[in-house]
């Protein structure tokens, strides 16, 4: 491979005429004297509607997650605890989003409980689950067994 040596400063330099033709001239103010600094923001305006729909997603996550342990159904086995194992899921979905909306809005309070909400769910969900998978002391299963059927006369 008998290559020739490139021209590095020729090639950058084409490239140095075709950005300049491609960039927007700046425009200058007439004399810098005059010209007001512009004040940093710090941080972007938030609006009323985005800190209430935080703070919404963050509230029904919060409720759902109390109302876990007050769950007024038998969950030992089968629907029961398909439903609450379900519960359970939705509670943790619902605090990602609450926990996404507080973090695209800057809402530090909302996020931390939004966070705790889903390790809550997370405790929840595997309090039922590990006795059933075989990794605690007290064996359960899913399924409810079968009742006995009725003897024959």
């Amino acid at each position: 491979m008998t290559e020739q040596p490139r021209d590095w400063d020729k090639e950058l330099a084409n490239i140095d005429k075709v950005i300049s033709k491609q960039a927007a001239p700046v425009a200058r103010s007439p004399s810098p004297e005059r010209a007001a600094p512009a004040a940093p923001s710090v941080t972007a305006p938030t609006r009323r509607g985005n800190v209430v729909l935080t703070w919404f997603w963050v509230g029904l996550a919060g409720a759902l997650a109390a109302a876990l342990p007050l769950w007024p159904y038998p969950k030992p086995c089968g629907l029961g605890l398909t439903f609450f194992l379900g519960a359970t899921g939705l509670t943790a979905i619902l605090g990602v989003i609450a926990a996404l909306t507080s973090w695209s809005h800057r809402r530090g309070l909302a996020q931390l409980v939004s966070l705790l909400i889903i390790l809550w769910a997370g405790v929840v969900a595997v309090r039922e689950v590990l006795p059933r998978i075989g990794y605690a002391k007290q064996s359960l299963t899913w399924l409810c067994p079968a009742a006995p059927a009725p003897a024959a006369p």
